[in-house]
């Protein structure tokens, strides 16, 4: 039988309490954290001071115009997320069941598995669940990261980082993702012979923004073959004002190879005839071990594993 001492429980652990600490995390302010959440200022001085009491640690610095959360502070806010939202979730779910659907799951992915493999996926749980209800955030990898470590996000097709907490992760690799160089269809390079980065060294590019793996690779790629890094640049991670801009000039564009290749199938860009040297670090399939996935996840982590052995010939785990 289990043993029900947890020391939330003792300490009457009020829901209003998270989200007071949530709200003063984003305002800056228990004055102003009270009027978003409706209470009076004393009413939440005593709900902060209830739980400081509790944890014997002071949660946050007063200082002269607002508050900040001290270690501790951050540590209990960073829960405090993650558990209001699991519980919205667990409403959301319960509210689906009693609508007669199936339930629902959150996924993320970054651009290239966005367009390959999600799509994918998706079909094959809508074939076996019509009302499961599907929930897709394209975004990179950090900011997937962050959203998954807040409970928002039940899995994740995306990279792992240096900088990324691996705590209570499982990541499962699929693929590596080489960059191509793509420009207007007719552009005049499609018809030189022997391309090579020095043809391109002068020309107008369209690059992923300053402090981006991609355009640290980019500027690296010309450096190694002795040549100086193109400065006319357009830096954006923007894909709609990058086939835009591409379609209507002479620039060239950078792309991971999958996405490239999807926009010239479809008369948007061409790819240039020359082989990058130039590509990211894998992606993969990024689940948490501390967490149990709903029946709804549990069908979407299916899928993408049967959609990644057809899509990048990559054999994964069966999901339990």
């Amino acid at each position: 039988m289990t043993n029900y001492t947890h020391w939330f429980i003792r300490a009457r652990l009020k829901t209003r309490q998270l989200l007071l600490l949530v709200a003063i995390a984003e305002e800056g302010n228990i004055h102003r954290a009270a009027e978003v959440l409706n209470m009076t200022q004393p009413a939440a001085s005593k709900l902060l001071k209830d739980l400081e009491d509790v944890l014997d640690v002071s949660l946050f610095d007063r200082l002269p115009r607002g508050m900040r959360a001290t270690w501790y502070g951050e540590a209990m806010i960073r829960h405090a997320r993650v558990a209001l939202a699991s519980l919205n979730q667990a409403h959301d779910e319960v509210q689906a069941l009693k609508a007669g659907r199936f339930g629902q799951v959150s996924v993320g992915a970054i651009t290239t598995p966005g367009i390959m493999l999600l799509p994918h996926a998706v079909s094959l749980v809508k074939q076996a669940h019509p009302t499961l209800r599907v929930s897709l955030q394209v975004e990179t990898s950090d900011v997937l990261m962050e959203r998954m470590a807040q409970g928002k996000i039940d899995m994740l097709v995306a990279r792992l980082f240096a900088q990324h907490d691996k705590t209570a992760l499982r990541y499962e690799a699929l693929a590596e993702e080489p960059a191509v160089a793509v420009v207007r269809p007719g552009h005049p390079l499609l018809g030189v012979d022997n391309l090579s980065l020095r043809d391109l060294s002068h020309r107008s590019w369209i690059v992923p923004p300053e402090g981006s793996v991609l355009r640290h690779r980019f500027d690296l790629m010309f450096r190694e073959e002795g040549l100086d890094a193109p400065v006319d640049l357009i830096e954006t991670a923007a894909l709609l004002f990058v086939t835009k801009m591409i379609g209507e000039g002479d620039a060239v564009g950078l792309m991971a190879g999958d996405v490239g290749r999807y926009y010239a199938e479809h008369g948007i860009v061409a790819v240039l005839p020359i082989e990058l040297p130039c590509r990211m670090d894998a992606f993969g399939l990024i689940t948490r071990t501390d967490r149990a996935l709903s029946p709804a996840a549990k069908v979407m982590l299916a899928a993408l594993k049967r959609a990644a052995a057809e899509v990048y010939g990559v054999t994964l785990e069966a999901a339990a």
